[in-house]
């Protein structure tokens, strides 16, 4: 009734670190995603280019002629040749710090579902979409709820390393954001999240 999301498979990881109620250092195995990066900035026409670009990969857009057992009411409109692939969580977005552009423009991923290798992927047909494979990560994550543009992303990257000055991680890249729910979802129910790449340094830094 709300869109709260239902039996959708989330990427595993393992708990390092709690460093508050919010936020905690995350272990991630390697990982596949389908990315889609366009022109412009962090803004609601390019975030929804990018989703649909991307929703139309997982719902049948690919070159694989084998359909994939559903695992989250993801509708396929492929044709007979294309696999209605499972859609899961987090979708993570990227833009620069400013709400600009990166420096090739605005990126938004899907994570694939963990039985699928880089061989056995459906490989995209829309030139705009590449598989992305993701090494294993130590990320910083902190949870929130509400909005989810880029400049929320933004203000709960500054909690996060806030969070992480005085401690033992430091930040290694850029922020993003991670959306769990779908944009139906009431703002106050909705699982949000920001992550930054860290390492462990010898001595406690100022993020």
């Amino acid at each position: 009734m709300f869109g709260i999301r239902d039996r959708i498979e989330e990427p595993a990881f393992t708990v390092e670190q709690r460093l508050d109620q919010a936020t905690a250092i995350r272990r991630y195995p390697p990982r596949l995603a389908v990315e889609a990066r366009l022109p412009g900035g962090d803004g609601p026409m390019t975030r929804g280019r990018a989703f649909r670009i991307l929703f139309d990969y997982i719902a049948g857009n690919n070159t694989s002629g084998d359909r994939v057992a559903m695992t989250a009411p993801v509708e396929s409109q492929g044709g007979r040749d294309g696999s209605a692939i499972p859609m899961t969580v987090p979708v993570e977005s990227a833009g620069s710090p400013k709400g600009g552009s990166t420096k090739d423009g605005y990126a938004m991923r899907f994570f694939l579902p963990a039985s699928f290798t880089p061989e056995t992927a459906p490989q995209p047909r829309d030139p705009r979409v590449t598989l992305v494979e993701i090494p294993e990560a130590l990320v910083a994550v902190r949870r929130f709820t509400g909005l989810r543009g880029g400049t929320m992303v933004r203000r709960q990257a500054g909690f996060l390393h806030r969070s992480l000055s005085g401690t033992p991680w430091a930040p290694q890249g850029p922020a993003v954001g991670w959306f769990y729910d779908p944009p139906s979802t009431l703002p106050f129910l909705r699982r949000n999240e920001v992550a930054v790449p860290v390492a462990r340094v010898e001595a406690p830094v100022a993020a």
